[in-house]
């Protein structure tokens, strides 16, 4: 499933996304599922890639020098672990992602963190699309309330589901943590 020496790349996990505005969330666990993944990726030797968005929006609380920038703890960049600044959803526009994925020969990404449906979802379809092998975990990913154009306001689990349901097949697989976990064990046993 998970092929050997993919690459964990964790897109924005920030303190800003615990601000008020944006409204209710569901995954409230996918920060510790994320910090799970990286505790094995990093047990199994395997590459760890990390993306953080620096808003240029004003007033962002993502934007620079905002506390809600940071990276959360459970997700901080590793010693040796690249780090890559990002301004737009895509974690492939503006930065030297793909050039160093291609320079280190890794071809399949495992992706996790937030949101689902923005820079999660931009990056596994551009990473679809560039020919990498994309595999998005459903259970360290996360979205909010997203209201449409008629005014309806849908629910974060709603907005979750189908955003996963667009990628997966098309753009990347769609998988849960604990299956991807198995799959790691199972590639780093020394017994196999």
């Amino acid at each position: 499933m998970i092929p050997r020496g993919a690459a964990l790349l964790v897109i924005d996990v920030q303190k800003g996304f615990d601000a008020p505005g944006w409204g209710p969330r569901n995954n409230p666990g996918a920060e510790g599922t994320v910090a799970g993944l990286l505790e094995a990726w990093r047990l199994a030797g395997w590459p760890v890639v990390h993306a953080q968005h620096v808003s240029v929006e004003p007033g962002s609380a993502l934007g620079p020098g905002q506390p809600g920038v940071e990276i959360k703890p459970e997700a901080e960049p590793g010693e040796g672990e690249p780090l890559f600044q990002k301004s737009v959803n895509s974690a492939f526009i503006g930065t030297r992602l793909e050039e160093y994925l291609r320079s280190e020969g890794i071809e399949s990404l495992v992706m996790v963190g937030l949101t689902t449906n923005h820079c999660v979802s931009t990056t596994a379809r551009m990473a679809g699309n560039l020919g990498f092998t994309a595999f998005v975990v459903e259970d360290a990913t996360a979205a909010f309330d997203c209201g449409g154009p008629d005014g309806i306001v849908h629910p974060a689990e709603l907005v979750h589901a189908v955003s996963l349901a667009s990628l997966h097949g098309e753009f990347a697989t769609v998988v849960a943590a604990d299956e991807v976990l198995s799959a790691l064990a199972r590639l780093t046993d020394h017994n196999s």
